[in-house]
């Protein structure tokens, strides 16, 4: 007699849900997502289209002769006519050595200056002084070039502060403005005092970053501060300190033209006169536009190639880099 096996009692329990991979939302449908997010960006873009990327198509009047009143992208091509005549230049290579040696004086104080001061703020703990020091030091930026200018050639001046004090000793007095040898000097420490302050903004807010957990056990391990500060600090500060190298040295050509123009006079060009004021005097006053178009562009692709050495040697050696 046969007899009929029962079936296997089944499970009343779901079955374990399985993870669900989120869909990922297209550009469309981000955009009518969060739209408004999205229209913030749209005056940035704009200006950077209208005063950036447009400007660019201009560039093509290096290569073809462009006379005031005629055709906007030039009469006709001429090709590399204008960068061999600036290649023979003597002023020119004069005004080249000039702009690299105020933008090397220019990075090599104005760089690590901000990072020096920004590790002093860290370590004062009274948080008045701290406040203090910062406004002090941030005051400068905000100065408008020309009130710059005008207060270092008030101060340098025959009768002004510094040479009254070389009077008061005794000293014959100096005048600074129209030394050729005294310009940099004037020039770079201008530069520090107006930028260092307002630096170090960034590094600040980046030492806030750093887990107070790697300075209690770098104590634990018996490191004074100054260990502390060379094995914890400023290794959390690096990719900062890289960033910002990299983008100083973008703009290593691009030395401050406002200011310059400001200080400068004929007595000082053989150590004033840098590539920005050469293409104002060249381009418009003298209305060489094709002439200084070529220079302008050769300046560009150099900023642009050391950009780009930068940022390979930046990831090679420190393994950070900005793309």
């Amino acid at each position: 007699m046969l007899t009929a096996q029962a079936s296997p009692p089944q499970s009343t329990e779901d079955p374990p849900d399985t993870p669900l991979r989120p869909r990922r939302r297209s550009w469309a449908q981000a955009l009518r997502r969060d739209w408004q997010l999205y229209s913030l960006a749209v005056l940035p873009l704009l200006f950077f289209l209208i005063f950036r990327y447009l400007p660019m198509l201009g560039n093509v009047i290096a290569f073809r002769r462009y006379e005031p009143g005629g055709d906007l992208l030039g009469e006709y091509w001429v090709g590399l006519r204008y960068f061999r005549m600036f290649l023979a230049d003597p002023t020119f290579w004069q005004v080249f050595t000039n702009t690299a040696v105020i933008g090397t004086l220019t990075l090599l104080f104005c760089f690590p200056l901000p990072i020096i001061l920004a590790l002093l703020l860290n370590e004062v703990r009274t948080r008045w002084l701290k406040g203090f020091v910062q406004t002090v030091s941030y005051l400068p930026h905000f100065l408008s070039i020309v009130v710059v200018a005008g207060l270092i050639l008030q101060t340098v001046s025959i009768d002004g502060v510094i040479n009254q004090g070389l009077r008061a000793f005794g000293q014959d007095p100096v005048a600074f403005i129209q030394e050729p040898g005294w310009f940099r000097t004037l020039y770079v420490s201008s530069e520090v005092w107006q930028t260092v302050g307002w630096g170090t903004i960034l590094y600040l807010a980046a030492l806030t970053t750093i887990d107070s957990d790697l300075y209690d056990q770098a104590r634990v391990d018996g490191a004074n501060r100054w260990r502390q500060t060379w094995h914890v600090t400023l290794p959390g500060i690096r990719p900062t300190m890289i960033t910002l190298l990299i983008l100083n040295i973008g703009t290593f050509l691009a030395v401050g033209f406002e200011k310059i123009l400001l200080l400068y006079n004929p007595l000082t060009y053989v150590t004033a006169d840098v590539v920005s004021t050469y293409l104002y005097r060249v381009g418009i006053v003298s209305g060489s536009f094709s002439y200084a178009a070529a220079i302008g562009l050769f300046e560009s692709l150099i900023g642009l190639a050391l950009v780009l050495g930068a940022n390979s040697l930046s990831r090679r050696v420190a393994g950070t880099s900005l793309w």
